[in-house]
């Protein structure tokens, strides 16, 4: 019998089974996909918004906020890449300014600190690359860009680490209530639990509707976006939006932590939460619609088009609250943008409502909180000598476009949650993060995890399951 499930290994469920392992509780988290991080978190804007979008008194604002202020230091326990570059809310007409002072306003009220108004000339000033149409922006200092998936893969690897069990491969199927528990039918096996969490992302309308009525609607959004060489990452130095309409924030040109640009996203509803597709005519969008913010954006540098789906639904904010058909579920659903931003805060803010809904806490004894991941090429002359003397693997270079070593490689297969996929070695380690985008890498990549994991090559996936590289003819003649 476990004290608590959660439901769903994005960075929400990822940031609630952080909270909860500081807890002397049996926690589980299913997760559906092969790995942790593999829905919205592995594809979107990577951001911290500062928090000025949400209108006062919401969660969201509260949230977002709060995230927002508990991110750095977060991520510098955790080793995550973050990089606080400040943000600009483009206006091009007297309309957009008018805007842009209600979001002032609103930042005001929600508590987000530094922001200013500036005029044309501050605007070209520090972003020269700008269209000379743009007439003011807001700019707010505390937001930032982040690693999404390392910040997810960070928190469920504490969180294992400290005694929460994680099941993948387990999609929900059903769930029993039995008065004092609640009993899952899952399919990796049945399991019993005094509370669920659900986090299950644009899955989670279903997850309400298994002990009931669904409370909510669904509202899938797909939004597309380019992925630029690093040759393009410096064309500006903040996170640049347009003014916000009613089906977002808008396309958005960006660096990122990893030196390149990303541009996007669009907005278009789909029929379900696990269409990712592309499109040309999305992409087109999103080429029209960011050139003009920067009119010299070169998509041609484009290594990767991707699109990620929004868990939207049929209420404007977050829902966090107790499920009005199962009194041992919490629902922490409809978690779109800034979700990110506020994840963090909604792990504390989850764990404060599984108190008021009967869950007793007492403080886990030794519970470590902290990470830490060796990136090689970060390292000075004198600590990589050091780290090839003890152990050679982090001399052979494997990924050569962001100079990932073998031992960076196999320290990720070895680490609390391992991968099984090509991919997942890409988001933990960073091969084939690159201008080839593992063109040159991923070969041998599938080879070191096919000699670490004991397993066939043929098979590994390239990412979630069905992704198999390899096929064949095995000795009897059968397929493989």
């Amino acid at each position: 019998m476990f004290d608590v499930t959660i439901i769903g290994c994005g960075v929400i469920g990822a940031s609630v089974a952080y909270s909860l392992s500081k807890y002397d509780l049996k926690v589980l988290v299913l997760e559906r996909e092969n790995d942790v991080a593999m829905g919205t978190t592995k594809a979107n804007s990577a951001i911290v918004h500062a928090g000025y979008d949400p209108e006062p008194g919401t969660l969201m604002a509260k949230l977002n906020v709060r995230g927002s202020e508990m991110m750095e230091d977060l991520c510098k326990e955790l080793s995550v890449k973050y990089n606080r570059i400040g943000s600009f809310v483009l206006a091009f007409d007297e309309e957009n300014l008018a805007h842009l002072q209600k979001l002032y306003n609103n930042g005001v009220e929600n508590g987000v600190p530094g922001m200013k108004m500036l005029s044309a000339e501050e605007v070209h000033t520090m972003e020269p690359n700008l269209a000379d149409n743009v007439c003011g922006a807001l700019y707010a200092p505390s937001a930032a860009v982040i690693d999404p998936w390392g910040l997810c893969i960070a928190e469920a690897e504490v969180a294992v680490r400290n005694g929460v069990e994680l099941k993948l491969n387990s999609a929900v199927t059903g769930m029993e209530d039995k008065g004092d528990h609640v009993l899952l039918h899952t399919a990796s096996g049945d399991y019993e639990t005094r509370y669920i969490i659900n986090c299950a992302g644009g899955w989670a309308h279903e997850m309400s509707a298994m002990v009931g009525a669904q409370e909510w609607e669904a509202f899938p959004s797909r939004g597309e976006y380019y992925l630029l060489d690093k040759s393009s990452g410096d064309i500006v130095n903040h996170v640049i939006f347009q003014c916000p309409s009613a089906v977002g924030k808008g396309v958005l040109v960006a660096p990122t932590v990893h030196g390149n640009l990303i541009v996007g996203p669009n907005a278009q509803n789909v029929a379900t939460p696990g269409d990712k597709a592309t499109s040309l005519a999305g992409l087109d969008e999103v080429a029209l619609v960011s050139r003009k913010s920067v009119p010299g954006v070169d998509l041609r540098q484009s290594i990767r088009n991707f699109a990620g789906v929004r868990a939207n639904t049929s209420e404007a904010d977050f829902i966090i609250r107790p499920s009005a058909n199962c009194a041992r579920m919490l629902h922490v659903a409809g978690i779109k943008s800034p979700g990110l931003s506020a994840a963090p805060a909604i792990g504390e803010y989850a764990v404060e409502k599984l108190v008021e809904m009967g869950v007793e806490l007492t403080a886990r004894e030794g519970w470590d909180g902290k990470r830490e991941q060796i990136r090689f090429k970060e390292l000075s002359i004198e600590e990589k000598a050091a780290m090839i003397a003890k152990d050679p693997r982090y001399g052979r270079v494997i990924c050569r476009c962001e100079t990932i070593t073998e031992g960076e490689i196999v320290a990720a297969i070895h680490s609390p949650i391992t991968p099984c996929s090509v991919d997942a070695i890409k988001r933990r380690a960073g091969a084939g993060m690159g201008r080839c985008q593992g063109g040159f890498c991923g070969p041998r990549v599938l080879d070191i995890l096919s000699r670490e994991l004991g397993c066939d090559p043929m098979q590994i996936p390239q990412d979630g399951a069905g992704t198999e590289l390899l096929t064949g003819v095995t000795k009897g003649g059968n397929k493989a």
